[in-house]
């Protein structure tokens, strides 16, 4: 196997945007004919547009709302010393404050998802975030409204703290909720576009066909429709949070396990670990790069590049001296 070195930093380059030759239905695969791109690789490119697009859209069109609300409001008692302006600071500082917020709160919901058989051990978390989330909030929106009132010559009263602080958690606690509703919905629809593995059971009658301790076979799920995935058709993994994408043919089926417990589970003769993130299937290594800080880059046969951290290179270069 050719080595090449070159002193270059490591740096992961990915295909996930090209089509593969992977049927998603039945599994049938037709040399020189590449399979179209499905619903979820064709919306990757335009993910982020349509996320910050939609979040925009969400927070403008809820403070003009309340904005004009509550100017009518206020518009209909005599004597109203409220300038126009104000509602507007009112809503927009609290706009642009939740603007930073829902990326990191959609950041964690990713990180640490919440289902039925964790609901539990989540809650405290969430309870702990919400707060959090309102703190910050709450001062952001503050200081914004301090600076924009100083800018017309006045000054800016926010309450009685506590009482102040009180009322807007609970306003907050139930926008926090609906955040992490909506980011899991969201998830949830992005994982059944994009199909999402899983471990084959023990049959409830009679012993299983293949080890189910160690599979030979993975079971996908996309869009009501299910189909199996060869485990020697892995070409390598990647750890994603509570998640483990197992990349087959161009296409990227998540699996929700950590990666050191799936390792645990391959054909130890086929599949070896070689990043703290990654693991790779030996018959689909083209070459390794070694580079100057100790780790090293792994050339696969289809032109992806993975890393190869010096903590796991020893077994790498045990693993090729026995091949």
């Amino acid at each position: 196997m050719a080595q090449r070195r070159q002193g270059a930093s490591a740096r992961t380059r990915r295909r996930g945007d090209q089509p593969g030759v992977f049927g998603a239905g039945a599994g049938l695969r037709i040399p020189g004919m590449a399979t179209p791109p499905t619903d979820y690789e064709r919306y990757l490119p335009w993910r982020r547009w349509v996320e910050a697009g939609a979040l925009a859209a969400l927070l403008l069109g809820n403070a003009v709302g309340n904005s004009v609300t509550t100017w009518i409001e206020l518009s209909r008692h005599a004597g109203n010393a409220v300038q126009p302006w104000e509602p507007a600071v009112w809503e927009g500082s609290s706009a642009l404050v939740w603007a930073v917020l829902i990326p990191v709160i959609a950041g964690m919901v990713a990180r640490y998802p919440t289902h039925w058989q964790n609901l539990p051990q989540r809650l405290p978390l969430h309870l702990a975030a919400s707060v959090a989330v309102s703190l910050v909030h709450v001062l952001a929106m503050v200081a914004l409204r301090v600076v924009a009132y100083r800018w017309h010559g006045m000054d800016y009263d926010f309450g009685p703290w506590p009482r102040e602080l009180l009322y807007e958690y609970l306003k907050d606690v139930r926008s926090y909720a609906a955040i992490v509703v909506a980011v899991e919905l969201y998830l949830l629809l992005l994982r059944r576009l994009q199909g999402q593995a899983h471990l084959l059971d023990r049959p409830d009658e009679g012993p299983p066909v293949e080890p189910v301790e160690r599979p030979e076979r993975f079971l996908v799920r996309k869009l009501g429709r299910e189909f199996l995935v060869a485990a020697a058709d892995i070409e390598w993994l990647q750890a994603s949070g509570n998640y483990v994408n197992l990349r087959v043919r161009g296409h990227d089926y998540p699996l929700r396990s950590t990666i050191t417990a799936i390792e645990g589970r391959l054909d130890p003769s086929r599949f070896l670990r070689v990043h703290r993130s990654y693991i790779v299937n030996l018959a689909q290594l083209a070459s390794i790069e070694p580079l100057d800080n100790g780790d090293a880059r792994l050339h696969l046969k289809d032109g992806t590049t993975l890393p190869a951290s010096r903590s796991y290179r020893g077994g790498l270069r045990g693993r090729l001296a026995q091949a």
